[in-house]
């Protein structure tokens, strides 16, 4: 029987493997660097409340996606009919759909709602031209932004060579400065104008201010649950998909399925050489973490989600030298979540509610903090005492900096100071919290990735390594089209297509673009 290892246990490592079970007769082998299943869309528990690492709302414009997660866990049952679009297709779950399944196995249809907090006060995200916007910002900025808009429209950036240019040209620059240019230099680290357009093409898109102020005005006369929303920008999707306990509830079943069907895993074992001589890959050499214990696994072919840096050192055989400098100068971001668990917010919506946000972006920039995540509002589930509020705090860094060198009580610490500053929570009110670091979580377009064409070319060149997911193709996907990459994988390998730029072509696609 053929064998293919996969590196990376996380959302396409797992893909890879399901479909390699279902497709071939190519039998997976799972080496995962951690003790942990799902990568970056794994479920942290801590005491019984559950964190999700970024937050990952569960929708794709691809209907084999949608139609992938279901399968694993159904809907839960509505109290009216769920009608579900994408293209030109409908499905419809009634009440009964979920009664001969277990009530905690289900994807919950969680209503979205993410706003940003900037001068204490929130805006809608994306904005809305509504009379709170305009009472927030005020007469005088209002007219700037409409004025600064007009002018990006008539003399736009040519060519768009930046994230700086492409921001202004679809949103202008004083709404740029305003709104975004805090908050993305907080999640990279450097000045937008260092930062490659190909990042706002890879995760924006289409959106722009006309777009958002279309969706304001229209959005009303739809008030369907429309869960898929092929047809609507990313950033504008309104309802989505939630395992009851985090995504990691999901990839963790996914696991269960691949182990029925024979397929194994290893964790902690931390791949540390690649046997790539004569131009093809043989096998890998994994290091277990815990005892330093070596091993050697052979195989027909590779499949790698860990970080291309990582995977280039890893080579017995090593690239031309102009490959590797550009390997080796690939840059990441990477990240700290910090848990806080408080009695409760301080901040409330107008009315005196509590708030019922997803997540909030921070803007204010007398604070470190980029995100806060609100788990209760993700899933009631992933709380374990549903009388406090258990919270996710987002910090980007660099691994070794100052933030990510701070000993967990310090940074808990710091944490609930930054809430407090802002206003959203008291420092009286926290009772526990936990620390989680992850490295190299953002692939960064930056520096050498202009010449990472170089590097993919190189290593497309073995006919039976194939790269997917985030990491491994140093490429800022979501999870769903991380999955759709290992999909692709498995048809190349079933079919023994050696030319890899279908795999490549996800997430560039016209189907995931609006004109």
């Amino acid at each position: 029987m053929r064998t293919a290892l996969i590196i990376g246990a996380g959302p396409a490592g797992l893909t890879a493997a399901y479909e390699l079970l279902q497709q071939t007769d190519v039998m997976p082998i799972i080496l995962e660097a951690t003790m942990a299943t799902g990568g970056l869309s794994q479920t942290v528990n801590y005491k019984g409340n559950r964190m999700d690492i970024g937050g990952h709302r569960f929708f794709s414009k691809s209907q084999r996606v949608m139609d992938w997660w279901q399968q694993v866990l159904p809907i839960e049952a509505q109290d009216e009919p769920l009608t579900i679009r994408y293209h030109n297709q409908q499905t419809t779950v009634n009440p009964s759909g979920t009664a001969a399944t277990a009530a905690d196995e289900v994807l919950l249809v969680r209503n979205r709602l993410s706003r940003i907090y900037f001068l204490r006060k929130f805006f809608g995200y994306p904005l809305s031209l509504n009379m709170a916007t305009i009472r927030n910002l005020g007469l005088i900025r209002l007219i700037r932004i409409g004025s600064s808009y007009t002018r990006a429209k008539l003399f736009p950036r040519k060519p768009e060579r930046t994230l700086e240019d492409f921001f202004i040209n679809r949103f202008g620059a004083e709404l740029y400065r305003t709104f975004f240019k805090d908050y993305t230099e907080k999640v990279w680290g450097v000045p937008t104008h260092q930062i490659s357009a190909a990042w706002g093409a890879q995760r924006i898109k289409g959106l722009s201010l006309f777009k958002t102020i279309r969706h304001a005005l229209f959005s009303q006369k739809n008030k369907q649950q429309q869960v898929g929303q092929q047809t609507t920008e990313t950033s504008l999707i309104e309802k989505f998909l939630y395992p009851k306990f985090g995504p990691g509830q999901l990839w963790e079943k996914v696991a269960a399925m691949i182990r029925a069907k024979g397929g194994q895993f290893y964790y902690g074992q931390a791949v540390t050489a690649i046997d790539n001589s004569g131009g093809i890959v043989h096998g890998v050499t994994t290091t277990d973490r815990a005892t330093g214990a070596m091993t050697n696994h052979m195989a027909d072919y590779i499949i790698s989600t860990m970080p291309v840096k990582d995977l280039v050192q890893a080579f017995a055989v090593p690239p031309p030298a102009g490959i590797k400098a550009i390997s080796d100068a690939l840059a990441y971001r990477d990240f700290i979540t910090v848990g806080l668990l408080v009695k409760k917010l301080v901040i409330r919506n107008p009315d005196g509610t509590a708030v019922k946000d997803n997540w909030i972006y921070i803007q204010e920039n007398s604070v470190q903090l980029g995100r806060l995540q609100v788990f209760n509002n993700w899933s009631p589930a992933m709380v374990a005492d549903p009388d406090t509020c258990w919270l996710g705090l987002e910090y980007f860094c660099n691994e070794g900096d100052a933030l990510w060198t701070k000993t967990d009580a310090e940074m808990l610490a710091f944490a609930a100071a930054e809430l407090a500053a802002i206003g959203i929570i008291t420092t009286s009110d926290v009772l526990d919290g936990t620390v989680i670091r992850v490295p190299k979580t953002y692939p960064s377009y930056i520096g050498a990735y202009e010449q990472f064409d170089q590097v993919r070319q190189y290593l497309d060149h073995f006919p039976n390594l194939f790269l997917a997911g985030r990491n491994g193709m140093h490429k800022y996907n979501n999870q769903d089209h991380s999955m759709l990459t290992a999909m692709q994988v498995v048809t190349h390998i079933r079919e023994g297509i050696t030319d890899k730029s279908a795999i490549w072509s996800i997430n560039t696609e016209e189907e995931y673009h609006e004109a």
